[in-house]
């Protein structure tokens, strides 16, 4: 299965295309914004809590599950493109960023997204290409300083 809005350009499409259906045994294919990565991920709904689990090479990243359609409502509020600063979870997030807000105590979570101590940070680099196939969000694709958009 690919999932890919049908608004899109066809370079876009072969950017922001994500292959799987988002199960354990069948993850989406992701790539990061600028294209330079590729990681896969996948919904762990029956864990508790919830969880999306993000496979980065031998690295496994966890986060709530509530994260998709939480950061897809912020960036609605937001109304406008935001950075997605994306940093190591032991580095400060720049404010007003998505990786900010990915471990804002001011989030529906009250906190981190990511729930595995040591491996929290990198929000912003992981769930916004997640976001875009889904048809949820715009995102820009330079090789630095990238941003994202609700749809």
């Amino acid at each position: 299965m690919i999932i890919t809005p049908s608004s899109l350009t066809r370079e876009q499409e072969e950017i922001t295309v994500a292959e799987g259906s988002g199960t354990q045994s069948d993850p989406w294919v992701l790539t990061t914004a600028p294209g330079t990565s590729s990681y896969t991920m996948h919904t762990d709904p029956d864990a508790d809590p919830p969880v999306l689990v993000c496979q980065v090479g031998s690295t496994t990243l966890r986060y709530h599950l509530s994260a998709i359609d939480d950061l897809a409502a912020w960036l609605r509020e937001q109304g406008d493109w935001v950075d997605l600063g994306a940093a190591d979870e032991k580095k400060p997030a720049a404010p007003g960023t998505v990786e900010e807000w990915g471990r804002s105590d001011t989030n529906p979570v009250g906190g981190w997204y990511g729930l595995r101590r040591g491996y929290r940070g990198r929000f912003g680099m992981y769930l916004p290409p997640l976001l875009e196939p889904l048809g949820l969000v715009e995102l820009t694709h330079e090789a630095r300083s990238n941003r994202v958009r609700a749809r």
